[in-house]
């Protein structure tokens, strides 16, 4: 099918917006400037986000990433990925006496003080999320004698709790939102005074990427989404897209990924990827389906993103003392509001 020249009858719809949300951008960006401001290698506690292609290319740079803190030798540079880690982590990294720069997402953040309050206050907390997650098992340690996970609608029959009118639920940023207001109805079902968080938990990319698939899948006889498998957000979209109406949809890390025989008898392919995803990847998979009679691309614009996160503190603190620094040695002028601390402070 390679060469095959363009056919009025076949489309893309690209969905807007996709790829890197703000957390996800903070969190490359952050490892990207740690190796240049420290110099590699520089330890990462989990993927820095669940993409293959993003954790290949910061490997390739220096990054190390590790499964546990103690992995990472004495006097080094741990961070913590954009998933969040529980206390008991930030506990590990000063007893290995590391250095350490919290990447966390700061809606992931969000939750976590979420957690902490409710349970200050004595409130069992139903946290809604998947078991085994990097995301569910920080937040869950934030205060794990008051947290129970539901992981989906099945979960609540067994869930107990000290006070029905002393309870409520909070969710990993990731989810599928129809699913998780699923579970919620189902537990309030059971607990009719249950407690909804004071904001969204899930994430505002997360909710916006899951509205452009769910219109695009109307129209589409197949979605592509671009993720990696361990990429809840993106395993989202792939359901998302089935319950939108397309006739299937695939998840996949690279274009050389795609079966050719899933375009058989398909008019309108939709595309979208991931949160953690680059845009170099999906700009593949457009030039894949070019080449296979799939140039002409519409957009679907769901929704307008503009918010940024500035970098973790530990890195601003360290660049801006860098900064002063070389102005000091420019100019010969001595600033005296710059304080200069180790990372690990």
């Amino acid at each position: 099918m390679v060469g095959m020249t363009a056919s009025p009858g076949r489309r893309v719809l690209l969905a807007a917006p996709r790829g890197y949300c703000a957390g996800v951008d903070r969190a490359v960006i952050a490892v990207e400037k740690a190796l240049e401001q420290y110099g590699a290698p520089v330890y990462v506690r989990h993927e820095i986000v669940h993409n293959k292609y993003v954790v290949q290319t910061l490997e390739k740079k220096g990054a190390i990433f590790v499964e546990r803190t103690e992995e990472v030798p004495e006097g080094n540079i741990v961070m913590f990925s954009a998933h969040g880690v529980a206390p008991t982590v930030h506990d590990e990294a000063r007893e290995g006496r590391l250095a350490t720069i919290d990447a966390t997402c700061p809606l992931v953040t969000k939750v976590h003080k979420e957690a902490v309050r409710f349970a200050n206050e004595d409130f069992d907390i139903l946290l809604i999320g998947h078991e085994g997650h990097e995301e569910v098992i920080g937040t869950s340690g934030e205060a794990p004698d008051h947290i129970q996970l539901v992981d989906g609608p099945k979960d609540v029959a067994k869930i107990e709790v000290r006070d029905p009118s002393r309870v409520v639920w909070l969710s990993q940023t990731t989810l599928s939102v129809d699913e998780t207001m699923e579970t919620v109805d189902a537990l309030k079902g059971k607990f009719p005074q249950l407690i909804s968080p004071p904001s969204d938990d899930i994430c505002y990319a997360t909710q916006n990427r899951q509205l452009a698939v769910k219109q695009m899948g109307e129209e589409a006889d197949l979605v592509i989404v671009v993720g990696s498998r361990n990429s809840s957000n993106s395993i989202r979209l792939v359901e998302v897209a089935k319950l939108a109406g397309a006739r299937a949809a695939y998840l996949v890390d690279f274009a050389s990924e795609i079966d050719e025989a899933w375009l058989e008898g398909v008019t309108t392919v939709g595309v979208t990827s991931g949160a953690s995803v680059p845009e170099v990847l999906v700009e593949q998979v457009l030039e894949w389906l070019s080449q296979r009679g799939y140039e002409d691309v519409e957009l679907v614009k769901a929704a307008e993103e503009s918010i940024t996160f500035s970098l973790p503190k530990e890195l601003r603190r360290d660049l801006r003392a860098e900064a002063a620094a070389l102005v000091e040695q420019r100019t010969g002028d001595v600033t005296g509001d710059v304080v200069v601390e180790s990372a690990g402070e």
